[in-house]
């Protein structure tokens, strides 16, 4: 029997790469994001590609009632959920003290309290069969100091891990994928255009590779995944920075 994978924020990037790629490897799909008709469109190619079956369930998931749809969907024992992806997400400017504090707050609902509810929701069905895998995405900006959506990512890293060493044993792995600057609309939904985000060309990712790499890791039962090496000296690095200098270099592009 083929494994179904719940992705949320599958509409585009990294969400539609996951979808992608786990439909390639046979893996029916649950596609969740705001956008339904793009979904739609994403369902369409999908199954006619890889012949998988592919659910699409519209859901804005920082509106209670659409969350708890998927909250039903991800525990529901009759129709098990094997994978659960949890990809949605949005940025701010950095400038904190400038944003309204209404989209903080749901900036933090969308980063923190979203996916910890997704989790909680698949975990009574995985553990029960014995088996399951979760994917968090998060981002190396929960090592390096960049106003709350670093603090949101650090968060779901220190989550996961726990997460990983508790259920890991029983059967379910739990892993926080950490990517860094990577080819999506992701900046373009900020209103930066590509070229415009003051990244140096060599600090970007492909999607294809940041997806593969993650999902490669989270087979193998790790708790974080950095997609990367370049990356994963960056952080080695910036674990010894003084604070002064680490939120600086969290100030570098957008």
């Amino acid at each position: 029997m083929a494994k179904t994978a719940l992705i949320t924020g599958a509409s585009s990037g990294l969400g539609a790469e996951y979808a992608r790629q786990l439909a390639a490897k046979g893996a029916h799909l649950v596609l969740v994001a705001r956008d339904r008709q793009a979904l739609e469109q994403l369902a369409v190619r999908l199954r006619s590609t890889y012949g998988v079956e592919v659910e699409v369930l519209g859901a804005d998931l920082l509106k209670r009632r659409q969350r708890e749809r998927v909250e039903a969907r991800v525990a529901d024992e009759a129709r098990p959920v094997e994978i659960l992806v949890n990809n949605a997400g949005f940025g701010l400017p950095l400038a904190f003290e400038r944003n309204d504090i209404e989209d903080e707050v749901r900036h933090l609902e969308l980063h923190v309290e979203v996916p910890m509810r997704l989790t909680h929701a698949a975990l009574g069905a995985m553990l029960a069969r014995g088996h399951g895998r979760i994917i968090n995405v998060a981002s190396v900006a929960a090592f390096i100091p960049r106003s709350t959506y670093g603090a949101g990512k650090g968060w779901l890293v220190s989550f996961s891990r726990w997460a990983n060493g508790r259920y890991g044993p029983r059967g379910v792995t739990v892993t926080a994928v950490c990517p860094g600057y990577t080819h999506t609309n992701f900046h373009q939904r900020l209103g930066l255009p590509p070229g415009q985000e003051g990244v140096p060309d060599g600090m970007w990712l492909d999607a294809r590779d940041v997806v593969d790499e993650s999902l490669r890791d989270a087979a193998r039962g790790r708790a974080v995944s950095i997609p990367s090496r370049r990356y994963r000296v960056l952080v080695a690095l910036a674990r010894f920075a003084p604070p002064s200098l680490a939120a600086r270099l969290g100030e570098r592009g957008r």
